[in-house]
C-alpha cells in the first residue's frame, strides 16, 4: 500500500489566529464518536451466533447518516442508512449471515449486528464505520477482533485460589500477632504497676518501724516557751 510522503520542510513560526483555534476546539467538542464497548475482542464458538456491538454519539444530531461494517477492512458485510433520529436504519446491502440487531430511535444509537453460524474463517477484524453528512461528512470508525474456537476453555483458578489463601492466612496471622502483643503488653503493665505499689507500701512500713521522720507516732509536740 502506497503512503503519502511526509512534509519535512521548515515549520512556520506564525501561530494560527485565536479565532481559528476556537473554531477547532468547537469542532472537536461536536465530533462524531464510534465505540465497540469496553473491550475490542470477542470470542465465539464454532457454528454459533455472535454479537458485534457498535454505538455512535454526536452532539448536533445526524441526517442521512451512513454506517458500514467491514470484515478485514475490505469486505463489506452490512450497509445501512439512517434518515434521522426518529427513524430506524434502512438496509442498503448485507451478507446473508449478518442481521441488524440495534436501534437508533432509543437513547443509544445502537448499530450492532449479529453474525450467524460463525466458522473459523470468520475470525479476524471487524470495523464499524460511520459517516454523518450533518457534520460536514465527519467520519469515524471502531474495530473489534473476533476469535473463533472449537470449545470454550475454563480458566484454571487454582493458582489464584492458592494466592488468595496464602494472603488471607498471612493477614490472619498478623491480626493474631497484634492481639497477642496487646494482651502481653497489658499484662506486663499491670505487673509493673503492682510491683510499684508493693515497693511504696514496703518503704512506708520500714520508715515507721525505724522511727524515721515522717512517722506520726514518733513526732513530739514542740516545747512551750
Amino acid at each position: 500500500m502506497q503512503q503519502a510522503g511526509l512534509h519535512t520542510g521548515a515549520v512556520s513560526s506564525l501561530s494560527p489566529p485565536l479565532s481559528l483555534l476556537g473554531l477547532h476546539v468547537f469542532a472537536l467538542a461536536f465530533a462524531l464518536e464510534v465505540s465497540v464497548g469496553k473491550t475490542n475482542t470477542v470470542m465465539a464458538l464454532n457454528n454459533s451466533n455472535v454479537l458485534l456491538p457498535c454505538t455512535f454519539t454526536t452532539c448536533i444530531g445526524f441526517q442521512d447518516l451512513v454506517f458500514i461494517w467491514y470484515f478485514n477492512s475490505t469486505e463489506m458485510i452490512y450497509h445501512g442508512k439512517i434518515k434521522n433520529k426518529a427513524s430506524e436504519p434502512l438496509l442498503v446491502g448485507r451478507n446473508p449471515r449478518v442481521e441488524f440487531v440495534g436501534s437508533t430511535t432509543k437513547k443509544d444509537n445502537n448499530i450492532s449486528i449479529l453474525l450467524k453460524n460463525v466458522d473459523f474463517s470468520d475470525a479476524g477484524k471487524y470495523t464499524c464505520h460511520v459517516k454523518n453528512p450533518k457534520e460536514k461528512d465527519a467520519q469515524h470508525n471502531a474495530t473489534i477482533f473476533l476469535t473463533v474456537v472449537q470449545k470454550m476453555v475454563e480458566a484454571d483458578n487454582t493458582v489464584t485460589l492458592i494466592i488468595v489463601g496464602v494472603v488471607g492466612g498471612l493477614i490472619g496471622l498478623l491480626i493474631l500477632f497484634m492481639l497477642v502483643k496487646r494482651v502481653v503488653l497489658f499484662i506486663i503493665k499491670k505487673t509493673q504497676d503492682g510491683k510499684k505499689e508493693c515497693l511504696v507500701s514496703s518503704s512506708g512500713n520500714d520508715n515507721t518501724e525505724n522511727g524515721l521522720a515522717g512517722s506520726k507516732a514518733e513526732q513530739k509536740a514542740p516545747p512551750k516557751a
